[in-house]
C-alpha cells in the first residue's frame, strides 16, 4: 500500500502543520546521518525523513550525544525505501541497533523470529521510564504478553471530524449514536451537501470505518482474536454485522458521490469538508494539520469539529474506545553487540522521549504519548484540539491499532482488497467474512 510521506505511516503527527524545530548545527552524513560529539561506544538508528519529526528526532539524538554516554549514529530514509531496507537488513542480521517500526503484525514477526529483544525485564528494572508513557500505547508493542518495543512520537487516533457550519445549516448535531449518524445523512441529502467525505480509492480510508464498526459492535476483543490468529475469528457474527452496517451506509448513499475514485493523497476528501461540501469525515488525526494549513479559516475560525465514533445500540464497544495509530515504536536488534545495546538503552532513558522532545512535539501541533503534558497542551495554539486528543488517549478503555499495521503484511493486503470490494457493493457481508477467514482476495 502506498503511504503518504507525512502521514500515519510516515511520521505520526508530522502533518500537524506548525513550524518544525530547526535542525541542529552539527554536520550530517549519508542520506541524513547525524554527526555527533563525544566518544566511547556507538549504536545505529534509522529513522524516517520528513518534517517536523525529522528535526525533532535529530535534535534528540544530538542532545544525547552531548552527554558523553556513547554515540547514536542516526540515518534518515524515505518511508518506502526504509520499509524495504529494514526488512532486508533484519533478515541478513545487519539491522541497525535501534529498529524503528509500527508495532503490531510486523513486530510479531520480528519477535517470533527472535530478531528483536524482549524488553519486559528491562522495563521492570526501569519502571519509572515505563510509567512515563500513557498506558494505552503499550498494546501494539506487546506480543504474547511480552513487550518488544518502546513507544516514540505522538499519537494519531482516527477521529470523526465534522463541519460545524454545515451541521448547523442542515439542522443536525455531531453524531454520538448510529441513529444520530443516519439523521445527519438524511438531513445532509436534504440540504444539498455530501453526508460523509471518503477517499475510497485509497482503501485504507474505508478500512477505518470497519475498524470502528467492529469495535462498536463486537468490542475490542473481536479484533484481538483476529489479530491473534484465532481459528475462524473472521467468521464472528460481529464481522458480518459490521458488513451489514456498511451495506446500510451504501444504501442510504452516505458517502460523497464519486468516493470510489477519490484518493487520500490528493486531500480531496479534506477539501470537501473544509469547503462546506460535506458534513462529516472519518480520518486520522494527521489530517488536522492539512486542514489547518490549506483550509483557509476552517480551523482557525472554529468551524472544524471533532468527536468519537458513534456507538451502536446493543454493541459491546464503548464510545471512548479508539482505533488508529497509538504511536510509532522502536525495538532493540537481537543482532546488536552488548556495547551497542548499552548505548541504545541509555538513549531510551535519557534521549528518546525527554521533556524537551515532548515539548517539541507539542510545538509541532501533536500530542506526545507521555504523561504530564496538560500544561504544555493548554498553552498550544491548537489547545482545544490537542487537549481533546490527549485526554481521549488517556481515557480510552481500549486503543485498537490500525488493522493493516496490526496484521501480517499478506493478511493486510487481503484485507484491503476485500474492503474495497465491500465498499463498492460487490461483496456481501458474509462473503467478506469468508474471504478474510480463508485468506482469499476478492
Amino acid at each position: 500500500m502506498h503511504t503518504p510521506l507525512i502521514s500515519r505511516r510516515a511520521a505520526l503527527g508530522a502533518a500537524a502543520g506548525a513550524s518544525a524545530l530547526a535542525l541542529a548545527a552539527c554536520g550530517t552524513s549519508g542520506p541524513g546521518g547525524s554527526g555527533s560529539s563525544g566518544g566511547g561506544d556507538s549504536a545505529t538508528f534509522w529513522q524516517l525523513s520528513g518534517q517536523p519529526n525529522e528535526g525533532i528526532y535529530k535534535d534528540s539524538v544530538d542532545a544525547f550525544n552531548e552527554l558523553d554516554k556513547g554515540t547514536i549514529d542516526l540515518t534518515f530514509f524515505q518511508n518506502d525505501a526504509y520499509k524495504q531496507k529494514i526488512r532486508t537488513a533484519i533478515g541478513a542480521g545487519e539491522a541497525p541497533t535501534i529498529i524503528y517500526g509500527w508495532g503490531g503484525g510486523g513486530l510479531r514477526t520480528y519477535a517470533e523470529e527472535k530478531q528483536v529483544d524482549d524488553l519486559t525485564s528491562w522495563l521492570e528494572e526501569n519502571a519509572d521510564f515505563k510509567d512515563r508513557f500513557i498506558e494505552s500505547v503499550w498494546g501494539a508493542a506487546t506480543v504474547d504478553d511480552k513487550i518488544y518495543a518502546l513507544p516514540i512520537g505522538a499519537t494519531q487516533p482516527i477521529i470523526m471530524f465534522h463541519n460545524k457550519t454545515v451541521l448547523e445549516k442542515i439542522g443536525a448535531k455531531a453524531p454520538t449514536t448510529w441513529d444520530d449518524l443516519l439523521d445527519v445523512i438524511e438531513k445532509a441529502h436534504s440540504g444539498g451537501v455530501a453526508p460523509i467525505s471518503l477517499a475510497g480509492q485509497s482503501r485504507w480510508t474505508s478500512m477505518m470505518w470497519l475498524e470502528y464498526l467492529l469495535d462498536r459492535i463486537g468490542g475490542p476483543k473481536a479484533f484481538e482474536r483476529i489479530a491473534a490468529g484465532e481459528k475462524d475469528a473472521w467468521l464472528d457474527d460481529a464481522v458480518v454485522e459490521m458488513g451489514d452496517r456498511v451495506k446500510e451506509l451504501l444504501e442510504v448513499k452516505a458517502f460523497a458521490d464519486g468516493f470510489e475514485s477519490m484518493a487520500a493523497d490528493s486531500n480531496t476528501d479534506q477539501a470537501l469538508l473544509w469547503s462546506d461540501k460535506a458534513a462529516l469525515m472519518l480520518h486520522g488525526g494527521w489530517t488536522f494539520g492539512g486542514m489547518k494549513a490549506s483550509g483557509g479559516d476552517f480551523v482557525s475560525g472554529g468551524h472544524l469539529g471533532y468527536g468519537p465514533f458513534p456507538t451502536i445500540e446493543g454493541g459491546k464497544g464503548e464510545l471512548g474506545d479508539l482505533v488508529g495509530n497509538p504511536c510509532n515504536y522502536v525495538s532493540l536488534s537481537s543482532a546488536a553487540s552488548d556495547a551497542e545495546k548499552t548505548v541504545a538503552q541509555d538513549f531510551f532513558l535519557e534521549g528518546m522521549m525527554t521533556d524537551d522532545v515532548a515539548a517539541a512535539f507539542v510545538d509541532s501541533g501533536s500530542a506526545p504519548v507521555v504523561t504530564g503534558q496538560e500544561d504544555a497542551l493548554k498553552a498550544s495554539d491548537d489547545a482545544d484540539y490537542l487537549q481533546w486528543v490527549y485526554q481521549s488517549l488517556q481515557d480510552a478503555p481500549a486503543f485498537t491499532q490500525s488493522w493493516d499495521q496490526a496484521l501480517q503484511p499478506t493478511d493486510a493486503e487481503t484485507l484491503l482488497v476485500n474492503t474495497e470490494q465491500l465498499f463498492l457493493g460487490k461483496l456481501e457481508p458474509e462473503q467478506f467474512a469468508e474471504n478474510m477467514n480463508s485468506g482469499k482476495g476478492a
